[in-house]
């Protein structure tokens, strides 16, 4: 070290962190402070609240496999009128990392009281007397959102697994994770594109956009006329002063440009909601065409960047959607997203959910 950079060292300012400690689970769920609460949109959360359930999370990691019984004694209820695979086993997973026990129904038209006729709200009020907290998926967003407001205090917390087309808030909080995780904790700083040929039912990349939104993260929107993002949406955007474009019926071609334009720090892709047989799935895979990301078009961007896109997907994928060689690069993040749904499902259950 020659002198100058001494004498620079000598007059570098230091100073203790605020609040400096070891760090503190059970302090860190008070700071969160969003015991007892519904989950509907992901900007129910404010920036704060957000900030902590990340923080949580990242103190849950080590324990995502092996667990820790913070929630003994709790269970979890999941009640889900779709089909599921990564939502419903994640939510189970951490609740029994945490210690607690889990109630689950996953066709309940057929095997529960609905089949019966009972009545969502009344459905509710039942297992809010086996269960500490609900995680609950239904086609119809309308009439899930009017029942919950019904219920007033006569429910344990309720978080959405995704409800009709519009809001799939924990999916939202894991992509947001993902991008916190991957690219530090500074979302303004970041850029992300959703692209879908669909934007009115791409529910989990309106969710993601939200969350963004609600962080300070800039959002670039790539759809097709006709099918742009719901006004629910729109008007919770606007409301949150949220800085974003969206385009429309661009080619692939004109897809990477944007990418390159904007400085994307991040490609999202919601993937095809439209399930096999229902009217409007053809047409969403044949306009894929123009949003098939590829490993080529990704190295082409990094060429002229000198910055690596990552990719990220809902999953499940379909054939036709994007390059699936792109799975061992360095731009995968899809896969990666499934090892951080645990630690960031237990931290938002535990929240919720509280510890004593």
């Amino acid at each position: 070290m020659n002198r100058k950079e001494l004498v620079n060292r000598g007059n570098r300012s230091m100073a203790l962190i605020s609040g400096f400690a070891p760090k503190d689970i059970f302090k860190q769920v008070e700071r969160t402070a969003i015991k007892g609460r519904h989950l509907t949109f992901i900007d129910d959360l404010t920036s704060k609240e957000l900030e902590n359930l990340f923080i949580t999370a990242e103190m849950l990691e080590p324990f995502w496999r092996s667990g820790v019984t913070l929630l003994n004694g709790k269970i979890l209820c999941t009640l889900f009128f779709q089909p599921s695979t990564r939502t419903r086993f994640s939510h189970e997973t951490a609740m029994i990392r945490l210690g607690g026990s889990i109630l689950t129904e996953s066709n309940p038209l057929i095997s529960s009281s609905a089949a019966k006729n009972e009545s969502l709200h009344d459905s509710i009020r039942v297992i809010s007397q086996y269960a500490d907290v609900l995680v609950l998926r239904h086609p119809d967003h309308d009439r899930v959102i009017s029942d919950i407001e019904k219920l007033n205090s006569n429910a344990i917390p309720i978080i959405s697994g995704g409800y009709g087309n519009v809001t799939h808030p924990t999916q939202g909080l894991l992509d947001m994770y993902t991008a916190w995780r991957a690219l530090g904790n500074d979302f303004h700083e970041m850029t992300v594109m959703i692209a879908t040929p669909d934007l009115s039912r791409a529910r989990s990349g309106q969710s993601f956009a939200l969350g963004l939104a609600r962080m300070g993260a800039r959002i670039v929107y790539s759809g097709t006329e006709g099918l742009r993002t719901p006004d629910v949406i729109r008007s919770k955007l606007d409301e949150l002063g949220a800085n974003y474009t969206e385009y429309n019926d661009l080619s692939k071609k004109q897809q990477e440009q944007l990418i390159l334009d904007e400085k994307v720090d991040l490609l999202y892709l919601p993937g095809c909601s439209v399930k096999k047989g229902e009217a409007g799935r053809d047409d969403f895979i044949k306009k894929m065409e123009e949003y098939y990301f590829t490993v080529d078009g990704l190295d082409r961007i990094r060429e002229k960047s000198g910055k690596s896109v990552g990719v990220m997907h809902s999953l499940p994928r379909n054939e036709g959607e994007f390059d699936f060689k792109i799975d061992d690069t360095e731009y995968e993040l899809y896969f990666k997203q499934i090892s951080f749904s645990v630690p960031l499902r237990m931290s938002l259950l535990l929240n919720v959910v509280g510890v004593s």
